[in-house]
């Protein structure tokens, strides 16, 4: 428990101040993250198929091109430079031609780079974007994710008894689901309501709030039967006492990929 609060402290360390300044900095800071998210998607791969080396270094090129696209907007227009599009189909499924062996690359192969580039593309972009329209936006996601992970740990581990999905994430209830979302529902309306808009209809930041605290959590899951499959505990060992990037930021991305969805109505 003390090497993981220590490893905590200092993460928190380095990404607060980097949050608040924002811009090109914070911007570095997530590139850097989404190469080391996809170092680790690909690496769980590994342990069953190697990539062609250069196949798999085109996958950080893409995206490190799709975390920093619009890097600098301060709107939020969700565009994509179809072109990277274009680029990443053909560098992915080309190869499947010229290599000419199944054993070696396939499609399975290149849907998985494909699938894991946008994946961790996408979602550090929008990291990005959100950042430079509003830093009350991303605190507002963050706290959903941190109050809902926190108190779905403590009543799961304290009052848990029914589990949620047994095969993915033996530790996970149903009682942890249920107090994880109530905190994370009340705590993140607070926090909107009276930072970002004291004017909005109430019932509507709850709605907003209840899907996003779900949406992180089942993000959660998501990332955890991934894990069951590779059969591997942690993408990786980078963070002592947490695992990987992954590992930590699985419910957060889940809950910007589902923000968005959500933007018309708030």
């Amino acid at each position: 428990m003390k090497i993981r609060i220590i490893s905590a402290a200092v993460l928190l360390a380095i990404f607060i101040p980097l949050l608040l300044i924002g811009g090109l900095p914070y911007s570095i800071l997530m590139l850097f993250i989404a190469l080391l998210g996809l170092h680790e998607l690909l690496k769980i791969r590994k342990t069953r198929k190697e990539f062609p080396f250069f196949i798999e270094l085109c996958a950080y090129i893409l995206v490190a091109f799709i975390t920093l696209n619009n890097y600098e907007s301060t709107n939020l227009y969700f565009l994509m430079d179809y072109r990277l599009m274009a680029i990443m189909i053909f560098i992915f499924l080309a190869p499947m031609v010229f290599i000419n062996n199944n054993k070696k690359y396939n499609l399975n192969d290149a849907l998985f780079l494909t699938a894991s580039t946008l994946f961790i593309g996408l979602s550090f972009n929008l990291l990005i974007l959100l950042r430079n329209f509003s830093l009350e936006y991303v605190i507002y996601l963050f706290i959903i994710s941190i109050i809902t992970d926190t108190f779905a740990y403590i009543t799961g581990k304290y009052i848990g008894r029914n589990p949620l999905a047994p095969l993915i994430s033996p530790k996970k209830t149903i009682e942890g689901l249920v107090g994880g979302t109530i905190m994370g529902v009340v705590v993140g309306s607070i926090y909107y309501t009276t930072v970002i808009n004291p004017g909005i209809d109430i019932g509507i930041i709850i709605f907003v709030t209840l899907c996003l605290s779900l949406i992180g959590q089942l993000g959660d899951l998501i990332f955890s039967s991934i894990k069951r499959y590779y059969d591997v505990k942690d993408f990786s060992n980078l963070i002592p006492g947490h695992g990987g990037i992954l590992d930590r930021l699985d419910s957060i991305i889940f809950i910007v990929l589902g923000f968005i969805l959500f933007l018309a109505v708030l």
